[in-house]
């Protein structure tokens, strides 16, 4: 089942992405008005209506903000940690292994902040967890691209442990869960990027662990003067991911993968 989910998640929001889809709609529409047909006009307005939305209005800082205000981080940092969890979705495996360094996105502060926490707290273990989001699971794991991160920032070997094998955050939850096994009385961090944050609190209590949601990766603030600052293509992009959460949420709460459809503190 979990299998097929997977399939299906990708293979739909490959098809049905915004920026995809906008310019798929204009190309059609421009396609059928230069034929003669009335009727392009709808597509054609509706595909260079969604750039139009992101370059003229704060659309990509509207739809992400509710997501990244919706869990501060705590006013006090706990005295004592167990474990921090880092979620993937940061590192860029195939060109880690292209390169032979590792190679980092633009969600590299979920590894960085990690480390610093592992620093902060000597004792607590620091969690990865990612397998591969691809469709081709034979290439190299996220996790991989972890391990030669964070031993070369000199972390050592028996405070790093590594889960593998999931593909999405659903499973990131539930088999880091089954990896660690967590008790009560325990506290664990969970870092990951700000707007990233309710779907995996809700999947990780879904799973039964009540985590401290860490957050870092903030795309924008309160202040209307960051709405403007990202150039145009950084703000399509920061649109599609904040659309792609919002999605995933409510898929997410369809599937009974969380508990609630948008989950706060």
């Amino acid at each position: 089942m979990d299998g097929a989910f997977f399939l299906v998640s990708k293979l739909v929001w490959g098809l049905l992405r915004p920026n995809t889809l906008a310019l798929a709609l204009a190309v059609l529409g421009l396609v059928l008005v230069w034929r003669g047909r009335r009727f392009g006009r709808w597509p054609l307005t509706l595909g260079l209506g969604w750039y139009a939305a992101v370059f003229c209005l704060p659309v990509a800082a509207l739809l992400t903000l509710p997501l990244e205000n919706r869990f501060p981080r705590p006013a006090t940092a706990p005295p004592f940690v167990t474990g921090i969890i880092v979620l993937g979705g940061a590192v860029e495996q195939r060109m880690t292994a292209a390169r032979g360094i590792p190679a980092l996105n633009g969600a590299a502060e979920r590894m960085t902040e990690g480390m610093a926490l592992a620093l902060r707290y000597p004792e607590a273990r620091l969690v990865f967890t990612g397998g591969t989001a691809a469709l081709d699971q034979s290439g190299p794991t996220e996790a991989e691209t972890a391990r030669l991160l964070f031993t070369q920032l000199g972390l050592p070997a028996n405070r790093l442990l590594l889960e593998n094998e999931s593909r999405n955050t659903h499973e990131n939850a539930v088999f880091t869960h089954r990896l660690l096994n967590p008790q009560p009385g325990e506290t664990w961090l969970l870092v990951t990027s700000a707007s990233h944050m309710p779907r995996s609190v809700g999947v990780f209590r879904a799973a039964g662990w009540r985590v401290v949601p860490w957050p870092v990766n903030y795309t924008t603030g309160d202040d209307p003067a960051l709405w403007w600052d990202n150039p145009f293509p950084t703000r399509l992009n920061q649109a599609e991911w904040a659309l792609r959460e919002w999605v995933g949420l409510t898929v997410y709460w369809l599937t009974g993968r969380t508990g609630a459809w948008f989950p706060g503190p």
